[in-house]
């Protein structure tokens, strides 16, 4: 099952949170640091001492004082690789593969590569929803997905993408 709500990333109830992060594991934007700085200081020393990761990777830490149980890091850029709709596709996929590892049944998901500067609001949010269809049709956890988005602009986009994708899915 895949939701749409639109609200603060770091009050979703969900088992964990996907935010995404630089390869060194800094924030990419404001919803990313926002999400660190709730998590507390444990998760962010933790962090710190991991090192970097590749463009794509993706790596789970407990989620500190969030109301989720972990963090899911997906690398979606470097100071060498700017992002794109394909390092967050990897990313994302990676993402989903560490909690299907994990058997984790509920993911909440920002909306990875919307923003300013960045791609296509509508190319990305395709994408993102194409892979978690895909994900879902793999009938591996987790399960229950959730978007959560910022504005009522990304509300409606995602559940137009959402409504039409479960009707392609549903009349196939």
């Amino acid at each position: 099952m895949i939701r749409v709500a639109q609200e603060n990333l770091a009050d979703v109830v969900a088992e964990a949170v996907v935010r995404a992060v630089r390869s060194d594991l800094s924030p990419v934007n404001a919803a990313s640091r926002d999400l660190l700085i709730v998590a507390g200081e444990e998760v962010q020393e933790r962090l710190h001492k991991s090192g970097a990761l590749p463009v794509g990777g993706a790596v789970l830490s407990p989620a500190g004082e969030l109301p989720a149980d972990f963090l899911i890091h997906v690398v979606v850029m470097s100071d060498e690789e700017p992002q794109t709709s394909a390092t967050i596709q990897k990313a994302l996929q990676n993402g989903l593969r560490r909690a299907s590892d994990w058997g984790l049944e509920s993911l909440a998901v920002p909306a990875l590569g919307i923003g300013v500067g960045l791609i296509e609001p509508e190319v990305s949010a395709r994408a993102l929803v194409e892979i978690l269809f895909n994900h879902l049709d793999e009938a591996r956890p987790p399960l229950d997905l959730t978007i959560v988005v910022s504005s009522e602009y990304e509300a409606d986009l995602f559940n137009q993408l959402v409504g039409e994708m479960t009707r392609d899915r549903t009349a196939g």
